[in-house]
């Protein structure tokens, strides 16, 4: 088996509450696979961002030592040798997913990372909804639009809290999926790195089933074409005294532990907002997302993410790194394209 060069990156920041699964992920890639595991992330919280890079904001850095036993570590704006329980040196940077995918590939680490793992991010990324929002598809995005293999990682909550012991099984679960993509990774004619799948999007479910001998089944799937709606909420200035009015969603989104299980539903900072309240200009993001995180099953299509994650299954995607286009287009050379001019004048 070949041993990549590997470089994880997540867009839910450094371990910690709204972190927890980085640094079991990065123990099982080292101590499992024995891969060589280089690691950039952004120094915060980076959730639904996307693609987005800072292309004006100049990206500061420093570097941080996560510790035995969850990671937790000391942040130094230099680079300095390990102290006891210290695994490691990893990079933090004041940029978003993508940001720090292209930094890491171009400027840490130039020439010398096989494959970018992003995540694993708290909170499924299934759906067309999710991923075009993602920090961490957009990392993987920006790989591989580097031509660089990659690899997006999702644990979906479904219990809240997830129970601690749903961690490791799923860590050493995740790690076989990734490990196994690496050895046969895929071809598509229209990939753009000598006709490979540009990427994968990998979802796991935190499910009673990862404690089983059997664990989960695993398979593959296309992204569930959904949509949302209302996605920000006017600020309740007059009410801004009001716990429930003070409430916003968690950083992390919809799957983070802080936020309901049934989703952000439409309540009362919607039954409270005046027409006063739209006309001041001043809103929030608190999504009404409860049809997305629970749809309802005769509304998901077989075959797709959503599917597999509302049947307990893992859901491995393949994916170009590109916009969608209609299926229909076919094109090989000019003559084909007199098929494509309008013949209408305007």
């Amino acid at each position: 088996m070949s041993t990549p060069r590997q470089k994880p990156r997540n867009d839910d920041g450094p371990p910690g509450h709204e972190s927890p699964y980085i640094y079991g992920l990065y123990r099982h890639l080292t101590n499992d696979l024995g891969w060589d595991v280089k690691v950039v992330i952004p120094s915060s919280q980076k959730s639904w961002i996307g693609k987005a890079y800072h292309i004006k904001e100049i990206v500061n850095g420093r570097y941080y030592y996560p510790r035995e036993p969850d990671g937790q570590g000391e942040i130094s704006e230099t680079s300095r040798p390990l102290k006891d329980s210290e695994v490691a040196e990893w990079v933090l940077l004041d940029g978003t997913p993508a940001t720090c995918a292209n930094i890491g590939l171009h400027n840490l680490y130039h020439g010398e990372i096989d494959l970018l793992v992003s995540g694993p991010n708290l909170g499924r990324n299934s759906s067309a909804a999710f991923a075009l929002s993602s920090g961490t598809i957009g990392a993987a995005l920006s790989s591989a639009l580097s031509k660089v293999r990659s690899v997006a990682l999702s644990y979906g909550t479904v219990i809240h809290p997830t129970p601690e012991t749903f961690h490791e099984p799923a860590h050493r679960l995740g790690a076989r999926v990734i490990s196994h993509l690496w050895d046969n990774w895929g071809l598509d004619d229209g990939g753009i790195r000598q006709g490979e799948v540009d990427l994968y999007n990998v979802n796991i479910p935190m499910i009673e089933g990862l404690l089983s001998e059997e664990s989960l089944t695993i398979c593959w799937t296309r992204i569930w074409r959904n949509s949302y709606g209302r996605l920000f909420k006017p600020n309740n200035t007059h009410r801004a005294r009001d716990p429930a009015a003070q409430k916003t969603i968690s950083a992390a989104g919809p799957d983070s532990p802080d936020e309901d299980p049934e989703g952000t539903r439409t309540g009362i900072l919607d039954q409270q907002a005046s027409p006063k309240d739209v006309e001041n200009l001043v809103f929030k993001f608190g999504p009404d997302m409860g049809d997305l995180i629970n749809p309802a099953a005769s509304s998901v299509p077989v075959g797709t993410d959503g599917w597999a994650i509302r049947k307990g299954w893992v859901s491995v995607t393949p994916m170009r790194a590109t916009f969608g286009e209609p299926t229909d287009w076919n094109v090989e050379g000019e003559e084909d394209m007199e098929q494509k001019v309008w013949k209408l004048k305007l």
